[in-house]
């Protein structure tokens, strides 16, 4: 009684039919949806964010292209939420401190007592050479 005749229950569509990544909501698009866009018409602004859990039905989700070419009407204001999730690019800043700390690894050990700061480091008078954190030392009968 458990079993119809037809055999086991089948889905209507096709599972190869329906893809489980959001599209973009534009017309002819069919890449994949990166950014949710929303309006407020009270504040005549439109928002793009980061794309949202779920469809909702006055959302609109937008690919890569649509949401970097995005504009809004006459009067109305584009806010764009950043993605927390998204990696940040580097700023003229980051590459500065990148640049400088590369070129101070590369001098001499010499470095840091040319530099007259606090942070010098006392000369042992029983050391030879260093190399990174290892040292030698001359030796006690000599």
């Amino acid at each position: 009684m458990g079993e119809s005749r037809r055999g086991p229950l089948r889905s209507a569509v096709p599972s190869n039919v329906v893809s489980p990544v959001r599209r973009c909501s534009r017309t002819a698009c069919g890449r994949p949806a990166v950014a949710t866009l929303t309006y407020v018409y009270a504040d005549s602004t439109a928002v793009l964010g980061p794309l949202a859990t779920y469809a909702e039905p006055h959302c609109y989700d937008l690919c890569a292209e649509h949401s970097a070419r995005l504009t809004a009407p006459r009067g109305w204001e584009v806010v764009r939420l950043a993605d927390p999730s998204a990696p940040s690019r580097p700023t003229g800043d980051d590459l500065e401190a990148l640049a400088n700390a590369v070129r101070e690894a590369a001098r001499p050990q010499q470095r840091a007592a040319g530099a007259g700061g606090g942070n010098a480091r006392t000369v042992d008078p029983m050391e030879v050479a260093r190399r990174g954190h290892l040292r030698v030392l001359r030796s006690p009968d000599s």
